[in-house]
C-alpha cells in the first residue's frame, strides 16, 4: 500500500467523488471507505498489480475506483440501478473495472463473466452476509483471499453486534475459511467489522 506520512493513498486519475490529492495522489479517506478504514486500523491484504478483485457492493464506485488503482481487474458486482449509474462512470474512465449489474446473493448470474480471482471482497447490507461470501467463493482461487466487512446492524438489528461479528466468524471457519484478521472499524464505521480470510489451497491447481 501507498502511503505518505499516515495518509494512505492511491495513484490514479482524480476527481471520482471530490476526493483530496496529495503529491499527484488520491487521498483514500478512511471516512469514505471501510478498507481504507481497515488499512488504518489494521493490515489487510497488500493490494499488487497483479491481482484479480471481485467487489460484491460496489456501490457508486468509491472504493472500487481506489482498488482498481492498485489491481489488474476488478469486477463490480452492484444491483441498485442510482448508484449503478456512478460505477459505469468509474469504469469508463478507469478501463480495468468490469461494471455488473447483478444480485450478490445469486452468483450464478454472472459466473459466465467472472474469472478466477485473488480476492473476494464484500461489502453488503444483507442479513446472510457470510452465506453470500461462501457461495461467492467459487470464484476465488485456492489460497485466495476473503474480506468481509461486516455491517451488524444489516444482519440483525436486535442482536449485539459483538454476538453478530462472533456468530459470522464461526460460520466462515465452518465454511472451510482460515481467518487472519477480524477488527473493528471505529472510530471511522460503528458496528462495522472487517473480516479477512484466507480460501484452502486446491490440490492441482
Amino acid at each position: 500500500m501507498i502511503w505518505i506520512g499516515d495518509v494512505l493513498v492511491s495513484r490514479g486519475e482524480g476527481g471520482v467523488y471530490n476526493e483530496r490529492m496529495l503529491a499527484d495522489a488520491r487521498v483514500w479517506d478512511p471516512y469514505r471507505s471501510k478498507l481504507a478504514a481497515l488499512y488504518h486500523v489494521g493490515k489487510g491484504v497488500e493490494l499488487e498489480p497483479s491481482l484479480k478483485v471481485l467487489y460484491l457492493g460496489a456501490a457508486n464506485g468509491t472504493t472500487v475506483s481506489h482498488v482498481a488503482d492498485y489491481v489488474e481487474v476488478v469486477y463490480a458486482v452492484e444491483f441498485a440501478p442510482r448508484p449503478m449509474q456512478d460505477l459505469i462512470e468509474v469504469a469508463r474512465r478507469r478501463r480495468n473495472v468490469i461494471p455488473i449489474m447483478a444480485d450478490a446473493t445469486c452468483p450464478e448470474t454472472y459466473r459466465p463473466v467472472v474469472e478466477y480471482v485473488d480476492i473476494l471482497y464484500q461489502d453488503v447490507a444483507q442479513p446472510d452476509q457470510a452465506a453470500i461470501a461462501v457461495r461467492n467463493s467459487v470464484f476465488l482461487r485456492g489460497g485466495g483471499y476473503l474480506i468481509l466487512m461486516l455491517k451488524t446492524r444489516s444482519v440483525d438489528v436486535r442482536k449485539d453486534p459483538t454476538a453478530v461479528f462472533d456468530e459470522t466468524l464461526a460460520a466462515l471457519e465452518n465454511a472451510g475459511f482460515s481467518v487472519l484478521e477480524s477488527v473493528w472499524l471505529a472510530p471511522y464505521h460503528q458496528d462495522h467489522a472487517a473480516i479477512v480470510c484466507k480460501k484452502p489451497e486446491i490440490r492441482g491447481e
